[in-house]
């Protein structure tokens, strides 16, 4: 055997080295963690002219599972009408209870005012 070659630290048969294999193994790996944790980055842009402060962004991006996320009790796009069906029914629902609250509040001071002239007279 040339004493270049390289074998398994567990066996004495050669190990298998592929780079490209063994890339795409730890980008895995590495996917898999930062999903199965999560991974915060924040980060702040400030914009000065003559050390005025005109424009400041804050930046904050959640990189996690949809079911990590939902442990920590992160669901907006359950809620949020441009990504769920279902809530532009909520919205809708929304819309038509207001509509009704308005038109009870209504009729509800027009019988105040009706009662409030009767015990006046």
């Amino acid at each position: 055997m040339a004493s270049n070659d390289r074998h398994h630290p567990a066996s004495n048969r050669p190990a298998q080295v592929n780079a490209s294999n063994s890339g795409s193994s730890s980008l895995v790996d590495v996917l898999e963690t930062v999903l199965d944790k999560g991974v915060v980055i924040a980060g702040d842009i400030k914009l000065n002219i003559a050390e005025v402060e005109l424009l400041t962004i804050k930046i904050r991006l959640l990189v996690a599972s949809v079911d990590k996320a939902e442990e920590m009790g992160i669901d907006w796009w359950r809620h949020d009408p441009h990504y769920s069906s279902q809530a532009m029914e909520v919205v809708q629902e929304n819309k038509a209870l207001h509509e009704r609250i308005r038109q009870l509040e209504e009729a509800n001071g027009t019988q105040q005012e009706e009662e409030t002239e009767e015990s006046n007279k």
